[in-house]
């Protein structure tokens, strides 16, 4: 894929593709932790009392807002190197406004640690995100559970595989599979909204530090599993070159950021029976009266 100019940005009549490239390739990652994030916050809180609930959903929605649209397309998707992002690129960038010594040589030891960090996320957040998604099967049908693992390594083995043809056709093919998962997203939690309109109280800060004020110990623990939300992130601007800030900007404010708040903030209340599964099993009933196995993977309505 040709590299954007990211002084004046693509041309209007490439950006909404580029964009749907960018959701195939930077937001994979990201658009599928409300999986297994919601999962670990609500098990490192201990509870699914309405007050740890909405204080766990206010930390991560919160986290989302600040982390990822603040810093990340704020703030950094503006720092390019030459048209060029990722730690290495940023490294460059501060070299030259030292003047060398031991300044220089800080910067240098940040950027190693900064790509092992990198290089160790790469790793691990594939793993995580591709159960959790496979997941889904066994509580849509748990007769499936055997296959999950296996699943699971095939998805892994063959994305790797695909990783040689290049970003821009990796974004061709899984753009409009990632669109449809955002908008299914969007649509489950806005559905569960419209049933619950009283989670919305869930977006307020207040719910956040309240939840950090009573219990610090828990909050400070539950924080390490909040930081599952914006795994992928850092995708944002390692792939700054090959897609461009207006095209990554839009997909998220446009799309990603509304939907990956929408599951996370449309919380009905959780019983210990639904914990294990917080995304799949509390997405909206079928207009039927009983959940619908394929999308809605919950339990049975009373």
């Amino acid at each position: 894929m040709d590299k954007p100019d990211s002084a004046t940005g693509s041309s209007r009549a490439v950006v909404a593709p580029l964009a749907l490239g960018a959701l195939g390739v930077v937001f994979g990652d990201i658009g599928t932790s409300p999986l297994y994030a919601l999962r670990s916050i609500l098990s490192e809180a201990g509870s699914t009392a309405r007050v740890d609930v909405y204080g766990v959903t206010s930390l991560a929605v919160w986290a989302l807002v600040v982390i990822v649209g603040t810093l990340h397309v704020g703030v950094l998707l503006s720092a390019d190197n030459d048209g060029e992002g990722g730690i290495l690129a940023l490294a460059s960038l501060l070299r030259r406004g030292t003047s060398g010594g031991r300044l220089a040589g800080a910067v240098v030891v940040t950027a190693m640690v900064g790509a092992a960090l990198f290089l160790g996320d790469s790793i691990l957040t594939p793993a995580i995100s591709v159960l959790a998604a496979s997941e889904g099967l066994e509580v849509a049908a748990p007769s499936f559970a055997h296959v999950v693992l296996p699943l699971a390594l095939l998805i892994l083995v063959g994305v790797f595989v695909l990783q040689q043809v290049g970003s821009g056709k990796i974004g061709v093919a899984y753009g409009p599979v990632m669109l449809v998962w955002f908008l299914v997203l969007g649509v489950g939690g806005a559905a569960s909204v419209v049933q619950e309109p009283g989670v919305l109280e869930a977006l307020s800060p207040t719910w956040a530090v309240r939840f950090l004020v009573d219990d610090p110990l828990t909050g400070f623990l539950t924080l390490g599993a909040v930081v599952l939300v914006v795994t992928g992130a850092e995708a944002l601007y390692t792939d700054l070159g090959h897609f461009g800030r207006r095209p990554i900007a839009l997909a998220w404010w446009a799309l990603v950021s509304r939907a990956s708040c929408s599951p996370t903030s449309a919380r009905r209340p959780l019983s210990p029976a639904t914990r294990p599964r917080p995304a799949t099993r509390s997405m909206p009933w079928c207009p039927r009266g009983r959940p619908c196995r394929s999308w809605c993977w919950g339990p049975a309505p009373p």
